[in-house]
């Protein structure tokens, strides 16, 4: 099939920040992962915390910087509560900034009692901009193939392909092989626009083709967006494709298992808390929005013996750590307000925490 059309953009519609009522209702919740109303001091964890990562992810949409305003209000609170050493992660704008600047803490014997995420979320997480992170270009006899690997949540990866024949057309595959850095760097949508106008200019119609699905007759039946996706598809099918492009998401462990161990490795004290200031991470995603031909979810795979009732059980199996999240919806000013009344010892609501003891 020329063109295995891929449904993130609604995934990630989905997934982001969007938090519809219907879906995140206390009742629907409730049932899912129980809020924690009790109190810090119930909790088997550092009470008093020392040391503090504050973590806040940039986005490329609205107001890119609007996670750095909490991070600055909870720094100055830890440090003015608990007189705790905080630090702060800058300029995270894709996971591969995160896992820099982990590793030097890491390398520095840093471990924290909070290592706090403030972003965008979904029910998988924290959400960054899609970026690349692997690319790699084979040919093989005569035949061609790109393909490019990148992520906006650890663990979810998105895969482009291009391939076609390097004999097939002479000028197509000259394009190629002169515009393939810029071809990486477009979204999947310019990608088909581009090849399939250059493919147009290239390759003859097949007219024998085209009045059989596209007859005058066919066509005086439709009309408006009906017409225009019916010619689409007739020169879609009735001209000799010089390539295919595919785009997929898939679930891969390697780069789940890379953001946990993130985490596990000498960065989060045994006793101390992971906490994921977005929207959804306690929330449990509805099977039913699982596109045919998509990866399921991360807290419905197999990942850490799962699958969870949530993100937050999932990181907390993963990581053998505390792990805490709201439920349903939240916000910047959310966030600091429920992590200060979570530190404070005052009763917690909409919030779903998991055990490393009791993550089932």
């Amino acid at each position: 099939m020329k063109n295995l059309m891929s449904f993130r953009f609604l995934l990630s519609l989905l997934l982001l920040c969007i938090c519809a009522a219907d879906v995140n209702s206390d009742e629907h919740h409730a049932m899912l992962c129980p809020p924690f109303n009790g109190r810090l001091s119930d909790l088997n964890l550092q009470q008093t915390p020392r040391r503090v990562l504050l973590v806040p992810l940039l986005s490329g949409e609205g107001n890119m910087r609007w996670s750095e305003r909490p991070a600055r209000i909870l720094e100055a609170f830890y440090r003015n509560r608990f007189n705790a050493e905080v630090k702060q992660l800058r300029d995270v704008w894709s996971w591969t900034n995160y896992y820099w600047q982990v590793e030097q803490l890491i390398q520095q014997s840093a471990s924290f009692d909070r290592v706090i995420f403030i972003g965008h979320g979904g029910f998988d997480g924290p959400i960054l901009e899609d970026a690349v992170f692997l690319q790699n270009f084979q040919i093989t006899g005569t035949k061609a193939k790109f393909i490019q690997f990148s992520e906006s949540q650890p663990g979810l990866k998105s895969v482009l392909s291009i391939s076609y024949d390097t004999q097939k057309n002479r000028i197509f595959s000259d394009y190629m092989s002169s515009h393939l850095p810029e071809l990486a760097a477009m979204t999947f949508p310019d990608n088909w626009h581009t090849l399939t106008e250059l493919e147009k200019q290239l390759q003859p119609l097949d007219n024998a083709c085209f009045q059989r699905r596209c007859s005058p007759e066919q066509l005086a039946t439709k009309q408006g967006e009906q017409l225009e996706y019916q010619l689409h598809t007739c020169n879609l099918f009735c001209r000799e494709s010089l390539f295919q492009l595919s785009v997929s998401d898939e679930i891969s462990p390697e780069r789940f298992f890379n953001f946990t161990n993130s985490l596990s490795s000498s960065l989060v004290t045994a006793d101390g808390l992971i906490f994921f200031g977005a929207c959804n991470p306690g929330s449990t995603a509805p099977k039913e929005i699982v596109w045919r031909n998509e990866a399921d979810f991360l807290i419905h795979s197999t990942l850490a013996g799962g699958p969870y009732r949530s993100y937050v059980h999932l990181i907390s199996a993963a990581t053998d750590r505390m792990v805490a999240g709201p439920i349903g919806e939240s916000s910047a000013d959310d966030i600091v307000n429920r992590i200060i009344r979570f530190e404070t010892n005052l009763p917690q609501h909409k919030l779903c925490i998991a055990y490393p003891s009791a993550v089932n």
